[in-house]
């Protein structure tokens, strides 16, 4: 029950962010359809661990603000290698271990690796993920594990 009404406020905010609008009559729409999409989802099944995880608490924003930081690094390495040709592209394929404890956190870290620019995750099997990256540095920059760390200590908050 606290995943729903958790995923009800959730929504109305973003309806709330995205709308604008402060009218009487908009706000109870709004909360209509809110609490509507809630009442679906629950009838649905669908409200779990997986599809909203409370769980994470601050330490999902926490993360998300470094993985931030990290995709912005990472755009500014790209885009450097692509405007001088002189940098060097070596494409790489490697193997780097997961090790979360749930599908979800490996699910997160694969996601992680695909949403930072130069490397791409190609296949989660057995605790491992086939990463493409751009570059030599990016394939050492994820075997080195920093992101493998914080998503598993983000999973171990929970």
């Amino acid at each position: 029950m606290i995943r729903a009404i958790s995923l009800g406020g959730v929504l109305f905010g973003l309806w709330l962010l995205l709308s604008g609008h402060y009218d009487p009559l908009l706000i109870g729409l709004g909360i209509s359809s809110c609490i509507l999409v809630v009442v679906i989802a629950h009838r649905m099944d669908v409200i779990d661990r997986e599809g909203h995880p409370i769980d994470f608490g601050f330490g999902i924003v926490t993360y998300w603000l470094w993985l931030l930081l990290e995709i912005a690094k990472s755009n500014v390495d790209v885009a450097r290698r692509i405007l001088d040709p002189s940098l060097p592209i070596s494409p790489t394929l490697i193997r780097v271990k997961a090790s979360q404890r749930t599908e979800l956190g490996r699910v997160i870290y694969a996601n992680s690796i695909t949403l930072t620019p130069g490397t791409v995750s190609i296949q989660l099997t057995d605790g491992t993920i086939e990463v493409h990256a751009l570059t030599a540095e990016g394939a050492e920059s994820l075997r080195g594990g920093e992101m493998n760390r914080r998503v598993a200590a983000l999973e171990g908050a929970a």
